[in-house]
């Protein structure tokens, strides 16, 4: 279960969302405000790995909304980091060749990657997501920029993939056939999410032709029937 701490702010000054941090950017923080009421393992988890990723969520100035992990799948908390104790971000995209170490190769998440890795450069024989901006995110993409060992036998293969621009329906079925095809390989699901401008968009749900699609985005979830749409009013 995912709780969330209070934000440190009033809720009116909750006005925007920092465009240098976008959600699923793993940031490695100096530090992590101690909030009342956030659960025991948190602290040991931000020592383990002093990453949070970007969660979409409105903020005020000089705070980000960030979710933090701990070794079990139900450990997850929302809380708030300040834009100061931000040392580096890492976008889902510098992950995408990055490699696990040798000896967590033939987890089934990382040998599913390692597919889409080789599949991707180019050429004649290129796959699905050749030409697209993509990478990792999920315990996949944390453990890729962390080191720290969080992916496990059963784990998912998450994916980020930007789509600024508009995806026909044509294509995102051939890019969800050739990811499902590498999912039963290597027997996980992979479980995509495209990056449209009204939001986070399940690459299954446009592929599948839907009249409406739920769009994630930092105000909150909203069913839009076109996610490159110029404004939320024309969805």
């Amino acid at each position: 279960m995912q709780v969330c701490a209070a934000p440190p702010f009033a809720a009116d000054h909750a006005l925007s969302c920092d465009a240098r941090w976008r959600p699923h950017d793993l940031l490695r923080l100096s530090r992590l405000p101690l909030f009342d009421g956030e659960p025991a393992w948190v602290r040991g988890s931000f020592e383990r790995a002093p990453y949070a990723v970007v969660r979409r969520a409105l903020a005020a100035d000089g705070f980000v909304a960030v979710g933090l992990r701990g070794v079990e799948r139900s450990q997850r908390y929302g809380t708030w980091a300040h834009l100061d104790d931000i040392e580096a971000a890492v976008p889902p995209e510098a992950l995408a060749r990055r490699s696990p170490l040798a000896e967590r190769n033939a987890l089934p998440a990382f040998a599913a990657l390692a597919a889409l890795q080789r599949d991707a450069v180019g050429g004649d024989t290129a796959g699905a997501l050749a030409g697209f901006v993509w990478g990792p995110t999920g315990s996949t993409g944390f453990e890729l920029a962390t080191q720290a060992p969080t992916v496990t036998f059963s784990s998912d293969l998450d994916l980020l993939i930007r789509a600024p621009e508009r995806l026909s329906r044509d294509t995102a079925i051939q890019l969800l056939n050739h990811l499902q095809a590498i999912a039963q390989r290597a027997g996980i699901r992979v479980d995509a999410q495209l990056e449209t401008p009204a939001g986070g968009v399940a690459l299954a749900e446009w592929a599948a032709d839907k009249a409406r699609v739920m769009a994630r985005h930092a105000r909150g979830p909203l069913l839009v029937t076109d996610p490159w749409a110029q404004a939320h009013g024309d969805a």
